[in-house]
């Protein structure tokens, strides 16, 4: 019997796109191919330097593809890879169910955050 890495599926997809940021390349690169600064553009919010590292993540687990020109000035676009792209399409659900909870999630968030600055009583 196998000794496997993952304990279900869902452990397995949130090995590769585990974190805040990698969920919303994959939607943008879902839609089209993008440039970095296109990319960083569309995320908003993001840091360079925690971009380039979860770009090279996502590249290095075959989730995207990038094409390097080798023009100046540098052009270099991302794209999913057909693995990728599997991927995104799973994501589309979960996508779907927070389009439709939004206005919830943002109450708890509030919420959350309300209680996060109140001091405590001890």
């Amino acid at each position: 019997m196998a000794n496997n890495a993952f304990s279900c599926g869902l452990d397995a997809a949130l090995a590769v796109i585990g974190g805040k940021w990698k969920p919303l390349v994959l939607y943008h690169l879902a839609k089209d191919v993008h440039r970095y600064g296109e990319l960083r553009r569309a995320i908003g919010g993001v840091t360079d330097k925690v971009l380039i590292q979860q770009l090279k993540e996502l590249e290095r687990d075959e989730i995207i593809a990038r094409m390097d020109f080798q023009e100046i000035p540098p052009k270099v676009e991302y794209s999913l890879t057909p693995f990728g792209q599997s991927l995104a399409t799973a994501l589309g659900a979960l996508c779907a169910w927070g389009t439709e909870h939004m206005e919830t999630v943002e109450r708890i968030s509030e919420r959350r955050t309300t209680a996060l600055a109140q001091p405590s009583v001890s």
